[in-house]
């Protein structure tokens, strides 16, 4: 499969470029499913997962990776696949859970999932609020979470950077959280709270970063809304002087 290629040939330009020391391999179970569940700092998270983890890892995908036209996009959607990769459209809804019950599937199908519980990216290091996702998944499967905390891939990469400078990253993978399985309609919000704050207060602890008890989505939104009215006041003063 093309995802072995890439570990082992990309993977080795990748490892070299961003330097990752990686601990903790003991606690990925060596068999059936589990989820990998990581902070998110930097777009080569979703490289530095691979390229340390010994079993392969499916990941969720934006569905605009797999709708592209011609040539260009059909060979984007080969490639993603090809890599483990499936498309979740993050409009929210019945679209957002049908890659959830994918998800799922691959999990029974005894192997690893990959999602980033922040849901995005991190706007300034700090450690935001998880969703429910993988909670749900892992309470309705009964499959364990292992923890794992990037650290310093948003150094290499930080925000508007395509290229990542050359350095030194960590991926650390925690202690497996072992999770009995429940019937979905016995599934409560303290239930999913619960596992997901107990996910994210083991990266906090490996990775060391400051807790934010709020979405990063939302935090991102106001930043733009505030860069927004900042340029427009701006704009409005420029235009006073120039009377």
């Amino acid at each position: 499969m093309l995802y072995w290629f890439f570990v082992n040939g990309f993977g080795f330009i990748a490892r070299h470029r961003l330097g990752p020391a990686v601990t903790g391999l003991e606690n990925v179970p060596r068999e059936g499913g589990a989820i990998i569940a990581a902070n998110h700092l930097a777009v080569i998270d979703d490289a530095l997962i691979p390229i340390t983890c010994p079993r392969m890892v499916h990941f969720m995908g934006k569905a605009e990776y797999f709708e592209g036209k011609g040539l260009k996009g059909k060979f984007k959607k080969w490639w993603f696949t090809s890599v483990g990769v499936f498309p979740v459209d993050r409009s929210g809804g019945s679209k957002s859970l049908g890659a959830l019950e994918h998800a799922r599937e691959i999990i029974e199908d005894g192997h690893l999932f990959g999602i980033h519980i922040e849901g995005t990216r991190s706007p300034d290091g700090r450690l935001y609020k998880g969703h429910t996702g993988a909670a749900k998944l892992a309470l309705e499967t009964g499959c364990p979470i292992v923890p794992v905390a990037i650290i310093g891939s948003d150094k290499l990469q930080p925000v508007g950077t395509v290229i990542p400078k050359k350095g030194k990253t960590q991926v650390l993978y925690g202690k497996p959280i072992e999770v009995h399985k429940k019937a979905a309609d016995e599934i409560t919000h303290e239930d999913l709270r619960s596992l997901t704050d107990a996910v994210s207060k083991a990266i906090q602890k490996m990775s060391g970063q400051e807790y934010v008890d709020e979405y990063a989505q939302k935090v991102k939104a106001r930043m733009k809304e505030e860069a927004a009215k900042a340029e427009a006041e701006g704009k409005a003063e420029q235009a006073e002087e120039a009377k």
